[in-house]
């Protein structure tokens, strides 16, 4: 029941690259969120910053523009984020299944490593019993009294 690429706790083959891309995953997802969180916080103070009221309508119109900018950029981020959050509930299903993949099969090994020990000590002790009783058969063949009298 061994598997291609070493036993269990081997750190090569497949596993070992998918530990590393399992890494590399998570860290590029933690770079994404901290810049859509830093994007999302600095449209925010900017339009914050850009909404106070002004008496010149030139300037209020380009206020407006770049309050609409703003606004657009924050909404990007907030969906680059949801769609953040969804993968990472999908690589979180994912992972905790494969990981349980990998517990069953663990637990299988190490079952049939139980059985095949079982089997062996079973034959072993099935192999005394019988020269045990061998032994007590020539004792017993051998020995002066081998069925009581009835006189």
């Amino acid at each position: 029941m061994s598997k291609a690429g070493g036993g269990p706790g081997s750190a090569t083959g497949p596993t070992a690259a998918a530990a590393a891309a399992a890494v590399q995953k998570r860290k590029s997802l933690l770079q994404k969120a901290d810049a859509d969180v830093s994007s999302l916080v600095y449209n925010f103070s900017s339009l914050i910053n850009i909404a106070r009221v002004n008496d010149p309508p030139v300037r209020n119109s380009q206020e407006a523009f770049q309050m609409e900018t703003r606004a657009a950029r924050m909404v990007h981020s907030a969906d680059s984020l949801l769609k953040l959050v969804s993968e990472l509930k999908r690589t979180a299903i994912f992972s905790g299944l494969a990981s349980l993949n990998e517990n069953v099969d663990r637990r299988i090994e190490v079952l049939g490593q139980q059985a095949e020990g079982t089997e062996r000590m079973l034959e072993r002790i099935g192999q005394e019993a019988a020269a045990s009783l061998k032994e007590l058969e020539a004792h017993y063949y051998s020995s002066v009294v081998r069925s009581p009298s009835y006189d």
